[in-house]
This record gives C-alpha cells, sequence and structure tokens, in this order.
C-alpha cells in the first residue's frame, strides 16, 4: 500500500500589512526587511478569527480538491490553536463534517513534516486517506517592538489529503527527521507552559516569541536542512538532479537560498511564496505547495524534496513521490 497526495488546499487571512507598515514603527530604513529575508508584505488574521477559523477553508479546499473521500484520520499540525485546552482539532473536523480521530501536533515549523510522515504510515497501515492540515495565526505571537520576529511571522494555513495508492510508486520514499534540544532556547515563549505558568506577575516580554540569536538560528537551520536533505535523498536513492519541486520552510530567503547551494538544487526547482505571505510556520510548506500547483504541474512520477527547521529544535526533511 502507497500513497500519494489527492489534494491540495491553502488560505491566508485578508488584511495585507505591507513592510512600509512595519519599518515606519520600528524606525527602521524603508526597504530594510525585504533585503535582509525576501519579505516584502505578509497577512494578518482579523480580530474576529482563531485558528479554526483560517484552518477550515484550507482543509475543505482540500477536501473538495480530493473528491472528498472517506478520511480515517486528521492531524493538525500548530503552535496557535484556538485555546491551550481543548485541543483545536476535534472542533475542526466537527466543523468539517468530519467523525474521525483527530489531532493536534505541536512541531513548530517542522510540524508539517511531522504529520506528513505520521500521516503516510496511517494510510500505509489502515488503508484510509488522512487530512494533514497546517495553520498558525503568528500575528498574535511577536512583540510588536522585536524587528527580529515582526519582519517574518504572519498567518496562514495549508492542507493536504493523503490517500491509498495500491500499485504505484508515489508517497513518501526518503525521510529524515530530527531534533536537537541542545537549541531548546533559541526561539520561544516563555510563559503559559508548567515551567513557566501565566500569572499577574508574567511580563509582556514572556507572553512573545524571543528570538536572541538570530545568527544562531541562520546556522542551525542552514546546517540541519542540508543535512536531513541529504540523508533524506539517500534514503530515497536519489540526487539533488532528481528532485522536481524543492518546497522549504519559508523562513527567510537566505535561508532557503544557502540551502539550494549547498545542495546544488536547480534554481528552477524552487518553489515560494515568502515574499507576499511571510513565514507562518508549520503551514508555509503545504500552503506554497497549494498556492504553486496552479502554476507548477507536479506530474506523476515527480520527485518532491520538503525541508524545515523550527523551534526546539526541530526538523527533518521528506523525499515525496508524486
Amino acid at each position: 500500500m502507497n500513497t500519494r497526495i489527492t489534494g491540495l488546499g491553502h488560505h491566508a487571512p485578508a488584511r495585507i500589512v505591507a513592510n512600509a507598515e512595519i519599518e515606519a514603527r520600528l524606525g527602521l530604513e524603508p526597504g530594510w526587511i525585504h533585503a535582509r529575508v525576501g519579505i516584502s508584505e505578509r497577512r494578518y488574521a482579523g480580530d474576529d478569527e482563531a485558528l479554526t477559523d483560517l484552518a477550515r477553508p484550507a482543509a475543505a479546499m482540500a477536501l473538495e480538491n480530493a473528491g472528498h473521500p472517506d478520511i480515517g484520520f486528521m492531524l493538525l499540525a500548530t503552535s496557535t490553536p484556538d485555546h491551550l485546552l481543548p485541543p483545536s482539532a476535534p472542533l475542526l473536523a466537527h466543523q468539517l463534517g468530519l467523525s474521525c480521530a483527530a489531532l493536534d501536533l505541536a512541531g513548530a515549523c517542522a510540524g508539517f513534516l511531522h504529520a506528513l510522515v505520521l500521516a503516510d504510515g496511517l494510510v500505509r497501515a489502515h488503508g484510509r486517506a488522512v487530512l494533514v492540515v497546517a495553520a498558525n495565526i503568528l500575528s498574535r505571537r511577536i512583540d510588536p517592538s522585536d524587528r527580529s520576529t515582526s519582519a517574518l511571522f504572519a498567518d496562514a494555513a495549508g492542507a493536504i489529503v493523503l490517500s491509498p495508492a495500491p500499485g504505484s510508486a508515489s508517497g513518501v520514499i526518503g525521510a529524515d527527521l530530527v531534533s536537537d534540544g541542545s537549541g531548546y532556547d533559541l526561539i520561544k515563549i516563555p510563559a503559559g507552559g508548567s515551567r513557566l505558568p501565566f500569572s499577574r506577575a508574567s511580563t509582556p516580554s514572556d507572553l512573545f516569541m524571543q528570538m536572541p540569536d538570530g545568527r544562531e538560528v541562520f546556522s542551525r537551520a542552514v546546517d540541519t536542512m542540508v543535512r536531513t536533505s541529504k540523508a533524506a535523498l539517500a534514503a530515497a536513492e536519489l540526487g539533488p538532479a532528481n528532485i522536481a519541486h524543492f518546497a522549504p520552510h519559508q523562513a527567510n530567503l537566505r535561508i532557503s537560498a544557502a540551502v539550494e547551494r549547498r545542495l546544488g538544487l536547480d534554481p528552477a526547482a524552487s518553489l515560494s511564496t515568502l515574499a507576499h505571505y511571510g513565514n507562518s510556520s508549520a503551514a508555509t510548506i503545504p500552503f506554497t505547495l497549494s498556492h504553486e500547483a496552479a502554476r507548477r504541474a507536479y506530474a506523476p512520477g515527480d520527485a518532491l524534496l520538503f525541508s524545515a527547521v523550527g523551534a526546539g529544535l526541530s526538523g527533518g526533511s521528506v523525499v515525496f513521490r508524486w
């Protein structure tokens, strides 16, 4: 039993936030953000929108695209659920008219890759389709006065339907998922967990995302994405020249370009939505895959490479045959 992607979906909120708005607020010269990270604008959720409000249209699009198959399981990769408790996946499944098992996954920027590999195993084991959704509202987790996070993060959702494909050669053909807890404090929101519960003593900075050493994050992200991509390619018995489409996590254009160069990938293979949608963490890969499908034909037999690193540190790479 192999697997194949039968449905793609994506959604971004309506509000467009251009660099000029952020640069003016932070006292940065025009062009500062784009020159450093490759982002021109991003989307922010409305005040009345929660995580499931973004995830639902992306998931519905993927289900429609797949012809509404029998869904046996749903995985929701997010760092910004509607509430700390209960999990958001059961609510999202209910909104979509599904009664299958539904589970939140908190894998930060690498959450979609972990969900994809888990979904691939579930389909192979049980022979039923799995809906994978990745969504985040990171605009509510950034300190408006912090340029390191304000310049990067955004809100969006992406989704895929992974279905059984008996007799095909499609599905996950190589993967290398890793973690490195020595970088646990490189990207964090200090308050809200059992280590530092919310309290009246919490300061505003405790409630927002912190990334105090951007250079270290950059270095580790590039190294990990390159190393795991090589391992995933080796497991798939493929080389960089065999990759038809490269969809890296949309974190920073310089990170993606460095990974591309070190792997020797054809620049024409790269998919990107970073310039207009920013970094929505786990959502970026499925969002980009769906958004770019209108102009990039994914043909049967194509090998796609996905790679990401995020908070934790958690990360990895996956080779998927279309």
